[in-house]
């Protein structure tokens, strides 16, 4: 489909390659016309004469060399020259000489090496031939070649500028490359941390609980089942991880957050966590990233829970309208410095940056009489905050 940015998008990719050649071949045909005869640059007024057989090789070697500009710039440069200077001495003053200061420019924003010894070649040239077009001619004042020359340094000036945008455009680019990949390196240790630290705490908290259960037969079973359980959950969620790096996953494709909310309340409760979760309001009809940091917050919390205050009663909280999800959870503690400082930590510190990021709000402070309380207000999509 064509889109409004289709043509600038194409002339960036081909029109250098298509109109350097394009203008080298106006150049030698505009040249062999005769209204345009003896109509070119006039510098040291030369009498002008018809065009001969050196008259061919000059045009030749002022437009032809357009057709490698592009690729060649220094050679373009020094062939454009030297047809120059054939032109203006025997008096052709023909069109292509319009080349010059277009091959100046072209050397001038492409040059990587030697540019300071390149102007002063040509600098030296240009005096050379100065003086030789001076004793040739009627005579010119100083004044006119100077003016030339300052015209040609103006082209050379502006190369010289395209070349330094180029070269901090493509700084810039990577620049914001490199930051691009270290958000997404940050993103990818948060989501792994998140996955990983929650359900290897559960497995820890519920193989413990087997080792006191040996027993009794029955309560072992479920202790074992529990961490089984919780091992294939951290399967999935990995892979739903590892799917969510791939270019061509489709987001929408994801377990709706309600679901995975209840399956992560349920497995928090068999490792023996008492939790009680309440959900209120309907979901917006398009959250983008939100409902996944809502689990998130969710799942730290928790993960919290079962290190800090393993066995102490934990509420969460999840309310859903059409701007917004809020998410609180509450977990009962003994007081402990541990729990209170949960949220800094790479877990809820990270969660923080990630609620800003969308506009939110969010909170991990301890409760008075021990226990900690997680807030968040995440924006939905298309709302504002």
């Amino acid at each position: 489909m064509i889109t409004p940015q289709w043509l600038p998008q194409r002339w960036r990719r081909t029109g250098p390659a298509v109109w350097y050649p394009a203008l080298g071949l106006l150049l030698l045909v505009a040249s062999f016309i005769p209204a345009l005869h003896n109509q070119g640059t006039l510098l040291g007024s030369v009498p002008s004469r018809s065009l001969d057989a050196p008259a061919v090789v000059a045009i030749l070697l002022e437009s032809l060399p357009m057709l490698v500009c592009r690729r060649w710039p220094t050679l373009c440069l020094a062939l454009v020259s030297v047809g120059f200077a054939v032109d203006q001495l025997r008096g052709y003053h023909s069109f292509a000489g319009s080349a010059l200061p277009i091959a100046l420019l072209t050397a001038a924003s492409r040059l990587e090496r030697h540019r300071r010894a390149t102007v002063l070649t040509y600098s030296a040239a240009y005096v050379v031939l100065s003086v030789a077009l001076s004793r040739l001619g009627t005579g010119d004042p100083l004044i006119e070649f100077v003016t030339f020359y300052l015209a040609l340094a103006l082209a050379w000036g502006v190369g010289v500028r395209l070349r330094t945008s180029r070269k901090a455009e493509a700084e810039r680019r990577r620049r914001v490359a490199e930051e691009t990949l270290a958000a997404e390196r940050s993103r990818i240790a948060r989501e792994l941390h998140d996955v990983v630290t929650h359900h290897v705490t559960a497995m820890v908290v519920q193989a413990e609980a087997a080792r006191y259960a040996a027993d009794a037969p029955e309560r072992l079973d479920q202790a074992l089942t529990a961490v089984t359980d919780t091992g294939r959950q951290a399967m999935t969620d990995l892979r739903y991880l590892l799917d969510l790096l791939n270019p061509h996953h489709d987001p929408q494709e994801r377990t709706p957050v309600v679901g995975r909310l209840h399956t992560l309340v349920e497995q928090t409760r068999r490792a023996g966590q008492p939790v009680e979760f309440t959900q209120e309001g309907t979901p917006a009809a398009t959250t983008g990233s939100a409902d996944l940091i809502a689990y998130r917050v969710v799942q730290e919390a928790l993960t919290n829970a079962l290190k800090y205050a393993h066995g102490k009663h934990t509420s969460v909280q999840v309310r859903h309208d059409t701007t917004e999800i809020a998410v609180q959870v509450a977990t009962n503690g003994s007081g402990s410095s541990s729990a209170t400082q949960a949220g800094s930590g790479r877990g809820l510190a990270g969660l923080r940056e990630r609620v800003a990021l969308l506009g939110g709000d969010f909170s991990a402070d301890p409760q008075t009489g021990g226990g900690f309380l997680v807030r968040a207000r995440i924006p939905a999509a298309g709302s504002t905050s």
